[in-house]
């Protein structure tokens, strides 16, 4: 006797892969008017009603391509063919299928750009619907008074998809497993990741809402940890990267306290070499460096280290007893604002990168209200190999 064992469901899906049918049109026909006291009857075949279309919907509450997952074919209605009396027949339903804001949308076999979905409630055809065909009292003329000409409905379009998500969020926390990430976004925000005592507990992006006083609002995301070789694949790979693209703003969260046996500058230079790999406009994006877990003495040790291979002084903060996080709020913001009105400037890279344990450039980041926190501001700077 065979047993099947069963696979665990996946919890967040963020690329996938569907098929999608859209509705055909319905037959036009050919038909002729007989009645009573009508004695020249006529041609009075309706038309075919047009097929559904499949139409991807952005909705907020939908955070993951989970559904889609699951449910990987999506058909819509055909449309019904066309009846005496001059009738058209029904068009058929539309399929509309929630996605999660920030969904990108290409051709799976051609890699052709169909479009995206950002804002809450915005629609996007993927699949149009075929037409409806053409009655007989459409070919009517002075010699042919008895048409019996009708045309077919087209075909509705069929393809499949690569559906792909790219979370909107406008600043992201980017770090190594374990530098205190979700400890971070679950203090400051209300979101509620998983945090536990060893490396890749995030295993799925998440998203929450930096809240102030005055009703601002910063929409803030926590990626799983990355790591030097990312690249080629090691540990979660880079491709949760995608989800801090479209952000303005990027937090690089340190592990001052060096627990996991690497130096907290090492760790610096590997996630900038991570991120230039993956992508040159995002490690040229503005971003600050904080460094967490102050509150160990062996961070304090680390700092000066850390300030002088690097260059940069990092925003000392502590996840663990909050030290600190009422400063990190304040800079978020203010670097989130300058970023949304174009005016934070970063200090151009320079022509070579300086050789193994020279200090990196410190960075020239200014905020438009000419406030004192340059060295919290990071620009794409060159780094060692490590």
């Amino acid at each position: 006797m065979h047993f099947a064992i069963p696979m665990k469901a996946p919890t967040f899906a963020d690329l996938v892969r569907i098929y999608v049918q859209a509705g055909n049109g319905g037959n036009g026909v050919a038909s002729f008017r007989r009645e009573k006291f009508v004695p020249y009857g006529g041609p009075n075949g309706g038309d075919g009603g047009e097929g559904g279309s499949v139409i991807f919907v952005a909705d907020k509450d939908t955070g993951s391509l989970l559904p889609l997952y699951f449910e990987p074919h999506q058909r819509a209605g055909h449309g019904e063919k066309g009846r005496g009396r001059q009738c058209s027949g029904h068009a058929g339903a539309h399929r509309r299928v929630p996605v999660p804001c920030g969904t990108e949308v290409r051709d799976a076999d051609t890699g052709e750009w169909i479009g995206e979905v950002l804002t809450d409630g915005e629609e996007l055809v993927v699949a149009q619907g075929g037409k409806g065909g053409l009655g007989n009292c459409h070919f009517v003329s002075s010699t042919h008074q008895a048409p019996r000409e009708c045309t077919p409905g087209t075909e509705g379009v069929s393809r499949r998809l690569l559906l792909e998500l790219k979370l909107i969020s406008e600043a992201g926390l980017v770090g190594f497993p374990n530098a205190g990430k979700s400890s971070l976004i679950g203090r400051m925000t209300g979101a509620h990741p998983r945090v536990a005592a060893y490396p890749f507990t995030t295993l799925h992006p998440v998203v929450g809402i930096v809240n102030y006083p005055d009703y601002e609002t910063v929409s803030l995301a926590d990626i799983p940890g990355l790591i030097s070789g990312a690249h080629e694949g090691a540990g979660l790979g880079h491709d949760f990267l995608r989800h801090i693209e479209r952000t303005r703003f990027l937090v690089l969260v340190i592990d001052l306290s060096g627990i996991d046996g690497r130096h907290p500058a090492d760790d610096y230079f590997a996630l900038c070499r991570e991120l230039e790999l993956y992508s040159l406009d995002l490690s040229a994006r503005a971003r600050m460096v904080v460094g967490n877990k102050i509150d160990t003495p062996e961070a304090r040790a680390n700092l000066s280290e850390f300030q002088h291979r690097t260059g940069i002084e990092p925003l000392r903060v502590s996840a663990e007893t909050g030290e600190g996080l009422e400063e990190f709020k304040r800079l978020l913001r203010a670097g989130v604002m300058a970023a949304r009105a174009g005016s934070l400037q970063i200090a151009p890279r320079p022509e070579s990168p300086p050789e193994k344990g020279v200090p990196a450039l410190p960075s020239q980041g200014v905020f438009p209200d000419g406030s004192q926190e340059n060295e919290t501001i990071a620009p794409k700077i060159p780094y060692p190999d490590v």
